[in-house]
């Protein structure tokens, strides 16, 4: 499948699972590692170095990396994606929401951001749009945790007070949409919380790590003259005039800090040394190695973390250890 293809949850209908595999997990399954999906878009790079050997003729803003057509690499799931791996046993994967339901798809999608050029100035729904309307609109609230910032580095976030839609409206149309907009000078592990329904832009010089609902639905406001296209009216529909988004400070815990705690997720960077880090799982979570390299140990079975790709922590692994010489982002709804 190439980039271009990557299918969005809720538009194809589910995979197949072979019947013979369907109780792999209930018989308890390791944490397990998950290759990378990299994803084409205009305002990406063509050669993804120091972070992906990885270049192409297409440019490519991201990768994805607990997609639901992420590839699983290790244990006895190996070469299924993991969509396919949460459809063939999904209590033991995913785990059960707080009111008591189930999770039917991996809950979060982890994806670094490679922005050459501007992001389109866009929007996404909330929990509650997405309720009403279903389908294949899917609530989208996220976080980004800046890796690496361009000196005056920003993003676009946020309206200034005062403004209203007929304003923005009136903005798209005369190109003057930014003048409307908050920009936020961005550094090098800030970490700035995106609410749904606040309209932003992402600007070229940062490399983004991006926590967020397991959803790709954006209405696109404006996009500087690229021939793609816009939502206007849902975009308007959904935007909100004033929302909490905004830089997050970080909080010290043992091994790392929190970087973030909304009720969609929670998110800490962790510092791994030699000393094992015991950790209470929450759920279904997933790791991320940002740099270096170590072990997550469970009594399930073990796997090594490698830099730009994540581990997939089943809901049914309870409790696990860190170990190595590592920098690791953990994420879990919660």
């Amino acid at each position: 499948m190439s980039a271009a293809q990557v299918p969005l949850r809720g538009v194809t209908g589910k995979l197949g699972v072979d019947l013979c595999e369907v109780n792999v997990l209930s018989q308890g399954v390791a944490p397990f590692r998950v290759k990378p999906l990299m994803v084409e878009r205009v305002w990406g790079f063509h050669d993804l170095k120091p972070w992906y050997a990885y270049t192409s003729e297409t440019a490519i803003g991201e990768a994805w990396l607990s997609g639901d057509h992420c590839v699983v690499e290790t244990g006895p799931l190996a070469g299924k994606t993991l969509d396919e791996a949460a459809e063939a046993e999904t209590p033991a994967l995913l785990g059960a929401k707080s009111n008591g339901s189930a999770w039917e798809h991996f809950p979060l999608l982890v994806k670094y951001l490679f922005p050459k050029e501007k992001l389109s100035v866009q929007v996404h729904p909330d929990d509650d749009f997405a309720a009403k309307f279903g389908g294949t609109t899917q609530a989208k609230t996220e976080c980004w945790y800046v890796l690496e910032a361009e000196p005056n580095a920003g993003i676009l976030l946020g309206l200034k007070p005062g403004t209203s839609k007929d304003d923005v409206r009136r903005a798209i149309g005369d190109g003057t949409l930014e003048q409307l907009m908050v920009r936020v000078p961005v550094a090098a592990g800030d970490m700035v919380y995106v609410s749904a329904g606040t309209m932003h832009a992402l600007e070229p010089g940062a490399v983004i790590l991006e926590i967020q609902q397991n959803s790709d639905t954006t209405y696109r406001l404006y996009d500087y003259g690229r021939p793609r296209e816009l939502h206007l009216e849902r975009g308007l529909e959904v935007l909100k005039l004033e929302t909490d988004a905004g830089k997050v400070v970080p909080q010290a815990i043992a091994g790392g800090e929190r970087l973030i705690q909304v009720p969609h997720f929670t998110v800490e960077r962790r510092v791994l040394t030699d000393e094992a880090q015991a950790v209470t799982s929450r759920g279904a979570e997933c790791l991320v190695t940002l740099s270096g390299s170590g072990t997550v140990s469970s009594a399930a079975g073990d796997v090594e973390l490698i830099a730009g790709a994540a581990v997939i922590v089943p809901a049914t692994v309870g409790s696990y250890s860190l170990v190595g010489d590592a920098v690791v982002v953990r994420a879990f709804v919660g």
